[in-house]
């Protein structure tokens, strides 16, 4: 009976788990003790899935867990200022980082509304502003010139025409093939919680690469300030070609669009020069671009800049908004290397601008979530004709700065670009391009800056100069997608060297205390007598275990090598001496006659055995003072291994040869400050025997050499006392 009441609760339990919790409590619960648990632990596991599944949707949709506790009267208006500043600054910025993606102005104004708005939801940081970015920009602008080239577009009977409306549609699809592609690598890698992947792009690294790209953007933008049509190039040594092409073509440079272009650069540089001066007295910088942007727009549209004088303008942008269409997937084989590249790029932008604002203001920033926030934009705007985006430092700093203090910033200035969409954007069609061109030159003023690097890192690390080094000439040199690739390579391959020559040190102790430190660069220091301390500063393996060894015997003071030689020679010269007058002995013997005189030596196997014995009294194996060769000065040596985090089988074959060939010579091998890795790596490979035992290591520095002095002191008291 009471199986059958146990059977048909846990039937009850299994069909009612299926209901809400509510329902579950307030049904009728089983009659038995143990229906009663099976019931309570299907309640409790409900509720456990439930949570989990809100804490779940809170990280995937972070503005659920905070939009609901938004403190509406400290931070609304901040964020309003904020947002309505970023607004104005992303307005040129836009249409100026459209020319650098290779695509008509109008989608810069789109990439500044979609993924922005996108990311208000899904993003964990306050304070970036998510948008078009020039480095990123030009990334992406390079790959659409070199698919889609002018020479493709030429008007059939003159090659010197080019169909514009052809190739900038062309150059849209494959601008959103390659956003889409970026989206879904961001994606992918946020929920494989792959954002450790930045910590391969070193700063040295990333600073370098957007210091080259900073050169490569303000190259592109000449052809607009000085008003040539150039061909776009797209291959290792660009930046070179274009730089010639230009010269060549200096004299047929566009006086009027040069003069436009030094006007704004220099209104630009001035301005901007006040703002950072004033910072901390203006309630919000002043909007030069903004102020640029509508003057130059004006005069353009009154004086007819582009009949009368030739200047190039932004021509017809379109209001309203673009039905959502599928990238051409087609195109994905093209540009995937380009894509992962684009998408690593960004996504190390952000999350270093992120890291940055939320350690001022206190708050986590969830790395993956960031990836998957960054993919999300990025791919839904690939459907609306955007192009890739990140996060904009200036605009970062005005979002900050104005009193921004949630994501409601970026999604009140987005609906700002919004409106110009809608209804302003046929405002601008007579704006000069060489007025954007000037726009993005200005925004670079801070990357500059970023060749004080070069010092910096000369006076503090060589090794970051050069990554900074190799990285800024491989990405002026073999342009963007390739120069990240061979810098990231070169990075990964000075870890290597620095592991595989790491720094080696001899110890010694500061007075009276169990503190020791390099005898080199500590003169408070002092050498234990009779104790050898070596420590290394990387793991040891297959590239350095030979060197940690050759580094070990260089740096105790004595030729180990040549003193094993000697020993050897010694002990082969003795056992030689001793079977010679064994030989002799037994020569001598066989020659002694009856009447001779020698009748004592006649009993031959006495006269051998006592040889035998007499070479049987020499220590086994023979020390060094028996064999006449000089004693060393230490007779323990210790091997710290604090900053040892692996050894391979290589390194733990040349650790047990060390063993031995100390040994050898009569010193005595000890281990300080193992890892328990390191210790389980011994013990898996039989490191440890009847010679060499686990009591070799010590966890402490000073615990060896307390124990070493005491026996050493022990030991010396008892050969005085047997003499």
């Amino acid at each position: 009976m009471d199986k059958e009441l146990r059977n048909r609760d846990i039937r009850y339990c299994v069909d009612r788990s299926v209901f809400h919790e509510t329902e579950l409590g307030g049904s009728t619960p089983p009659s038995t003790n143990s229906g009663r648990a099976i019931f309570n632990a299907a309640k409790n596991k409900l509720r456990c899935s439930r949570s989990a599944a809100k804490s779940l949707l809170f990280k995937f949709i972070p503005i659920l867990q905070w939009l609901p506790h938004y403190p509406v009267k400290e931070w609304l208006l901040g964020d309003i200022v904020s947002g309505v500043s970023v607004g104005i600054l992303q307005l040129p910025q836009g249409l100026a980082y459209a020319l650098l993606a290779a695509v008509p102005p109008v989608f810069g104004l789109y990439s500044s509304f979609f993924p922005v708005f996108i990311y208000s939801f899904f993003g964990t940081s306050r304070h970036v502003s998510v948008g078009s970015f020039a480095v990123v920009s030009i990334m992406v602008g390079s790959v659409a010139e070199s698919l889609v080239t002018n020479d493709n577009f030429t008007l059939p009977g003159n090659d010197s025409i080019i169909d514009m409306d052809a190739r900038d549609k062309a150059r849209v699809e494959v601008v959103a093939a390659l956003t889409l592609l970026v989206g879904i690598f961001q994606i992918i890698l946020g929920l494989v919680q792959f954002g450790f992947v930045v910590t391969y792009l070193s700063e040295p690294l990333v600073r370098g690469y957007t210091t080259a790209a900073t050169i490569h953007v303000t190259v592109s933008q000449l052809k607009h300030i000085f008003g040539l049509p150039l061909s776009e190039k797209s291959q290792p040594l660009s930046l070179i070609y274009s730089l010639i092409s230009l010269f060549r073509r200096i004299h047929n440079t566009n006086i009027g669009t040069l003069v436009v272009s030094t006007i704004a650069l220099l209104c630009l540089f001035a301005v901007k020069e006040v703002n950072q001066k004033w910072q901390s007295k203006l309630p919000m910088p002043i909007p030069i671009e903004l102020v640029v942007l509508v003057i130059s727009t004006g005069v353009s549209y009154g004086i007819n800049l582009h009949e009368q004088y030739g200047i190039g303008i932004v021509g017809n942008i379109p209001t309203g908004l673009l039905a959502p269409t599928v990238p051409k997937t087609d195109l994905f084989f093209q540009v995937v290397g380009n894509a992962f590249a684009i998408a690593v790029v960004g996504y190390t932008i952000t999350i270093s601008l992120a890291k940055i604002f939320s350690m001022k203001h206190g708050y986590k920033v969830d790395s993956n979530q960031e990836l998957i926030a960054l993919g999300l934009s990025n791919l839904t705007g690939s459907f609306f004709h955007c192009f890739a985006v990140t996060s904009s430092m200036s605009r970062s700093l005005v979002q900050e700065s104005t009193g921004g203090n949630t994501q409601i910033a970026g999604s009140i200035s987005s609906l700002i670009i919004l409106v110009i969409i809608l209804k302003a954007g046929e405002l601008f069609t007579a704006l000069p391009k060489a007025i954007l061109s000037a726009i993005v030159i200005a925004n670079l003023k801070g990357m500059y800056k970023q060749f004080m690097d070069i010092p910096a890192l000369w006076r503090t690390n060589k090794y970051d100069l050069l990554i900074w080094i190799v990285t800024f000439l491989s990405t002026i040199c073999l342009n963007l997608d390739i120069g990240l690739g061979v810098s990231v390579i070169f990075g990964l391959l000075t870890i290597t060297f620095r592991t595989q020559l790491p720094q080696y040190s001899v110890l010694g102790q500061v007075f009276d205390t169990d503190i020791y430190r390099d005898i080199c660069q500590n003169t408070m220091t002092k050498e234990v007598d009779g104790i050898k301390i070596f420590r290394t500063s990387s793991a040891i393996y297959f590239a350095n275990a030979e060197l940690y060894a050759q580094t070990l015997k260089a740096k105790v003071g004595v030729n180990i090598d040549l003193l094993i030689e000697k020993k050897k020679k010694a002990v082969m010269k003795r056992k030689r001496g001793l079977q010679k007058v064994i030989t002799l002995a037994q020569r001598i013997l066989s020659n002694t006659k009856k009447g001779s005189g020698l009748e004592f030596l006649m009993n031959k196997e006495a006269i051998v055995g006592s040889l035998q014995t007499l070479s049987e009294t020499i220590p086994n194996p023979p020390t060094l003072q028996s064999l006449g060769l000089e004693r060393l000065s230490f007779h323990s040596l210790i091997l710290d291994f604090a900053a040892v985090c692996f050894i391979d089988t290589v390194g733990i074959k040349m650790l047990k040869i060390i063993f031995e060939e100390f040994k050898d010579i009569e010193v005595d091998v000890y281990l300080v400050n193992c890892p328990g890795s390191i210790l389980r790596q011994l013990q898996s490979s039989r490191f440890f025997n009847e010679t060499f035992t686990p009591a070799l290591i010590f966890p402490t520095i000073h615990d060896a050499v307390s124990y070493l002095s005491q026996t050493h002191e022990s030991s010396s008291l008892q050969e005085v006392t047997a003499i």
